[in-house]
């Protein structure tokens, strides 16, 4: 992915998203969600493909955007923000799921709160780092785990669209970058 872009033309580097902070919290996100759903869901229920669904939609999304940044950040942004409404999307599912089984939402009161609050800071996470509240034989811990996740990933994909909005307004876009070149050229061509 790190070749994604030409040196010597107007096309930015773009791409490696699998070094997105987003992304590799999105991956866990939807390895978690598809177990989740198939352990503590009825097999017959919808809200199981709708989850994964949603989860998939979050970390492909994200993917989209980082292809596409080369020649849109336009699209990159667009993309990046469905990422987010995705996510909106599976956070209201864990929620209806804690709510409508009577379970408890892990608040700043809760005595894991902490401990869970200070996992999400762990460099280079994966599923591994998580597996153990996610494949919880306790689906309100599970629940809970999957949806800090959610709540910490969105927040982080709102601040990626921060980034990405100062970009554009202090470099511009592909068309910007296009003229220039082609003042460039016929530059050097004189």
């Amino acid at each position: 992915m790190d070749k994604q872009y030409n040196e010597d033309g107007f096309i930015p580097k773009h791409g490696g998203y699998e070094r997105l902070i987003t992304y590799q919290k999105s991956e866990i996100i939807y390895d978690g969600t598809y177990y989740f759903a198939h352990k503590y869901l009825n097999k017959y229920d919808r809200t199981i493909d709708q989850m994964i669904q949603s989860a998939r939609s979050d970390k492909q999304n994200i993917v989209e955007a980082s292809m596409a940044s080369g020649t849109s950040k336009e699209t990159e942004i667009k993309l990046t923000n469905v990422a987010r409404a995705s996510l909106e999307e599976l956070k209201k599912d864990y929620e209806d799921y804690i709510r409508t089984r009577h379970l408890t939402f892990w608040d700043k009161k809760h005595p894991f709160y902490a401990a869970l609050t200070q996992k999400h800071k762990t460099p280079n996470a994966n599923y591994e780092t998580y597996r153990k509240g996610i494949e919880s034989p306790d689906p309100e811990v599970s629940a809970n785990v999957l949806l800090s996740l959610v709540n910490v990933t969105s927040y982080l994909l709102a601040q990626q669209m921060k980034t990405l909005e100062k970009e554009f307004l202090n470099e511009g876009g592909l068309r910007e970058r296009m003229v220039q070149a082609r003042i460039e050229v016929r530059k050097k061509q004189k």
